[in-house]
């Protein structure tokens, strides 16, 4: 079942185009609101930066694995902690097409962000999960405990 929808999300992607996603503005940014890069990771094809963490966190290390993941594939992200609460940010590599990717976590909902494919899942401990194939081979990937779920939406906007 979970490659009939794996293929069928292809198909509406690339019947869509771009569709779902807004056109670039052109204009340069107001200094004021231009983005700001708040630390960047890499698989290898380029740098994605994270521009937007929720206010009062403070990095606390890295990891190199999401427990949730049928295959082990590798791994870059870091962590941060609000008093007992934690928002994880990273890069999954070596994802493969959207088939692949949809495959990735049992028991996960597949959908799309921004035009791309998306999973979002939850795990026994209470970890809100979200993930989408930013593009062949590279996979963004945000956690956040009950605390900081709601921030998950606003750092994925700001992720670039």
């Amino acid at each position: 079942m979970r490659r009939l929808a794996a293929v069928s999300l292809v198909f509406v992607l690339t019947a869509c185009g771009n569709a779902a996603t807004p056109e670039a503005n052109t204009a340069t940014p107001e200094p004021s609101r231009a983005r700001s890069t708040i630390t960047s990771l890499t698989c290898g094809s380029g740098d994605l930066g994270i521009g937007h963490l929720p206010a009062g966190v403070e990095r606390a290390g890295s990891f190199a694995r999401v427990k949730s993941l049928r295959e082990r594939l590798k791994v870059k992200g870091v962590r941060w902690r609000k008093n007992d609460e934690e928002l994880l940010v990273g890069l999954v590599c070596g994802v493969r097409g959207a088939e692949r990717f949809a495959s990735l976590v049992s028991r996960s909902s597949l959908g799309a962000y921004n035009g791309k494919p998306a999973l979002r899942w939850r795990t026994r401990g209470g970890l809100s999960n979200f993930m989408w194939l930013e593009r062949p081979g590279t996979a963004v990937y945000i956690g956040a405990t009950p605390g900081l779920a709601r921030e998950i939406e606003e750092v994925a906007e700001a992720v670039g």
